[in-house]
């Protein structure tokens, strides 16, 4: 699926050359912003006046705007931690987690490779540089390149909680700011192995199975695939006014077949 990612650059859609009469502003997560962006777009068209910025940075940088209120929504592909909860509490802030889609963060290589599923022990072990060539783990005799994403990375700390678990990754790793680099970074590459959100799997990548499992929008739901997730937008306490309209329309069946279209699972489907 081709995707148009914008990651550290603030796009702003205006209904018109006059000033808007309301405004949302919309940080964080690159596995959530295709979603926003189709999202917002759609809104736009039956909202007249209404002003929305949008930007990426990572799921950590979305809820740190959150909490120092320079955001109205803070997107993340992972739940607020503990010490945030804190922080935005002394600030005053009153983070509210509203899940908008489900998703599956998928191990991805070079459609050459010709492995087709890795165990979580193989992964954390290549991850963590003492697995270092494909042919031990019945690939091609060539030096795995490892990829991964920045530590403010919500989809890191994914990557973290299922594969990791608190083992550091190698020094050697290259990391990445987004979804879409990493993507574009794994088609050019056919030594190399990174993660990304099932949103982002296009024809130049391969899925990896995990544990022998292949991540679709059923293995996700039942999580049987073991790196389900849900994607969140979290807003200060109850959304107000637009930002409430907003959610609702995300959240809602017009919604939802964006939530599909964009490649992620709608949460319709899971009750």
């Amino acid at each position: 699926m081709k995707k148009t990612i914008f990651s550290m650059v603030l796009v702003l859609f205006t209904a018109s050359l006059s000033m808007a009469a309301d405004s949302i502003v919309i940080k964080g997560s690159t596995t959530v912003l295709p979603i926003s962006q189709a999202a917002l777009e759609a809104y736009m068209k039956t909202n007249k006046g209404v002003q929305i910025s949008l930007s990426g940075g990572g799921s950590g940088e979305g809820i740190k705007a959150l909490i120092d209120k320079t955001c109205d929504i803070g997107n993340s592909s992972r739940s607020i931690k503990k010490e945030e909860i804190a922080l935005a509490t002394a600030k005053g802030v009153k983070p509210l987690a509203h899940v908008v889609a489900y998703d599956a963060l998928i191990p991805i290589v070079h459609p050459q490779n010709k492995v087709k599923g890795l165990s979580t022990d193989q992964l954390s072990l290549i991850y963590q540089g003492k697995i270092t060539n494909w042919k031990e783990v019945g690939g091609d005799d060539l030096k795995i390149v490892v990829i991964s994403r920045d530590s403010s990375s919500g989809t890191f700390e994914s990557w973290d909680h299922f594969v990791m678990k608190k083992n550091k990754v190698t020094p050697r790793a290259q990391m990445l700011a987004s979804n879409g680099a990493v993507v574009t970074a794994v088609a050019k590459n056919r030594y190399a192995i990174s993660y990304a959100g099932m949103g982002y799997l296009n024809k130049n990548v391969k899925a990896l199975e995990v544990n022998g499992v292949a991540a679709s929008a059923a293995t996700a739901l039942s999580k049987q695939y073991p790196y389900s997730r849900e994607l969140y937008m979290y807003t200060d306490g109850e959304p107000q006014g637009e930002v409430a309209k907003f959610i609702a329309f995300l959240k809602s069946a017009e919604g939802q077949k964006i939530v599909q279209k964009e490649g992620f699972v709608p949460i319709k489907t899971g009750k």
